[in-house]
């Protein structure tokens, strides 16, 4: 019975024709192996994309644990606050790859190309304004996030270097998040996997100095990482001039603001904004709680979130995957296809999600050792990682039907849902369990398990009412 039973349950969970009420099918539905092959052929490109960029970061930041802990430590407490500085960029971008998608989905690619090229200008502007604010404000921004007298002359060298690149790093990110609304994830890999192998390429060369350049130590971290955005940049910035190309920027018309188009950039990266800002203030504020325990917990708090970058690349890609398809999908009328792409990226995500979690469980040791032969470090860091093995069912599952809510044009609930999780919860869980429990670093993980589980619970909970398809960009 058992044997009959197990197949049939796995169907029932996988299968695409139980993924939507009959009620709501308004057309054709491919087959199963159809959706999960079309969801396939673009969630790998861009999965490969974020699973390898995230290997390459822990190459980066065992590199960078070759001359010193503290050095980990010093180059981590700059991340918050350059994703602050990013974070309007970031907000912009997810409306960018809501509306190519749905301009792709209407056929509509001259109003495509358009909107790309507003949103490179916003970009820019946005950009030159706040890295300059950055650099100029370095040491108090990098004080306030935690980062003690040991760190700090170091934090804010590597803080001014990393801020020179933010504009031509946005304008990448920009093309990038067009040319994945329009379905070319491969694109996206390409540019910047090959951003990321040249920054670990100099990491090598910069940091220890081999092959006759100089040894830079943290100076040739942030030199690296700036190399590493030019040639983003410069990769991204072909993939829409090369006439060959679907998204192409060329033409001189198109760069005048449209009311239209603004009017979309405002409805979803509006409420994109305000999860990114939500975001980067409860991530900073969950930071300064870990910093305050000492360098030693904020070096290995910061292993543990490069481990933590092998789940989200899973996550990240499916992520990227759904909202392409969602938007397209409904922008061709579809919504009842819109809703089976959704469920069936994060079908595939909790599939990721078991091995991940049995590669934490069985690996722990070894991948905190990656890092650091320090044994205090290992023991601590190996407990993180179990919790991590746990976390990464939500955070896999969460990030997908998030990316399908924006791909709809939700993002405004989805920036709710930030707001209590990230913005509150999160923050409030990790001083709690840190201080007033005394559970320390372990207790301020499991206050980041927390925020995972109830995000994934409100999230799922408002995709699987379906009310998103309606949303008009």
């Amino acid at each position: 019975m058992a044997k009959i039973m197990i197949p049939r349950f796995l169907t029932k969970i996988y299968s695409c024709k139980y993924m939507v009420k009959g009620s709501m099918v308004v057309g054709d539905i491919p087959s199963t192996r159809d959706m999960y092959k079309r969801t396939l052929n673009m969630a790998m490109p861009a999965t490969t994309e974020t699973l390898l960029v995230g290997l390459m970061g822990i190459v980066d930041t065992i590199m960078v644990g070759t001359i010193s802990s503290a050095a980990i430590a010093a180059v981590g407490i700059t991340n918050q606050p350059r994703f602050i500085v990013l974070s309007i960029v970031v907000a912009l971008n997810v409306g960018v790859t809501a509306i190519i998608a749905r301009r792709k989905g209407e056929q509509n690619m001259k109003l495509a190309h358009s909107s790309l090229k507003q949103a490179l200008l916003l970009s820019l502007a946005i950009s030159l304004l706040l890295s300059s604010a950055a650099y100029v404000f370095a040491f108090p921004l990098l004080t306030f996030a935690g980062a003690g007298y040991e760190i700090i002359e170091d934090s804010v060298m590597f803080f001014r270097i990393t801020m020179m690149s933010v504009p031509l790093a946005s304008l990448g990110m920009t093309i990038i998040a067009a040319q994945r609304g329009a379905g070319n994830t491969r694109v996206s890999m390409r540019v910047n996997l090959t951003g990321n192998t040249f920054k670990v390429v100099f990491n090598f060369l910069l940091i220890g100095g081999h092959l006759g350049f100089p040894a830079l130590g943290i100076r040739g971290a942030a030199i690296a990482t700036f190399i590493g955005f030019t040639v983003s940049f410069l990769m991204s910035v072909y993939s829409v001039t090369d006439r060959k190309s679907e998204l192409n920027i060329l033409s001189a018309r198109g760069w005048k603001f449209d009311a239209r188009t603004l009017r979309g950039f405002g409805k979803v990266g509006g409420g994109a904004l305000t999860e990114q800002l939500v975001m980067r203030f409860g991530f900073f504020m969950f930071a300064r709680v870990v910093a305050s325990l000492g360098t030693m917990a904020l070096t290995i708090h910061h292993i543990g979130m490069n481990i933590v970058m092998l789940s989200f690349g899973f996550a990240e890609g499916l992520g990227i995957a759904s909202s392409a398809l969602v938007g397209q999908n409904l922008g061709a009328k579809r919504p009842d296809m819109a809703i089976i792409y959704g469920k069936v990226c994060q079908r595939i995500g909790l599939t990721l999600s078991a091995a991940m979690s049995f590669v934490f469980i069985f690996g722990r040791r070894g991948l905190v050792g990656l890092f650091t032969s320090e044994e205090e470090i290992i023991t601590t860091g190996s407990y993180l990682v179990l919790i991590l093995a746990v976390i990464t069912f939500a955070q896999i599952s969460q990030l997908i039907i998030s990316g399908a809510l924006r791909g709809a044009g939700d993002a405004k609930y989805v920036a709710m849902v930030a707001l209590l999780t990230i913005g509150i919860l999160r923050p409030g869980l990790a001083w709690l369990f840190a201080f007033p429990l005394e559970l320390g670093l372990i207790g301020i993980w499991f206050a980041f398990l927390a925020d995972q589980a109830v995000r994934l619970l409100l999230n799922y909970t408002r995709f699987a009412k379906a009310k998103w398809v309606n949303i008009r960009l």
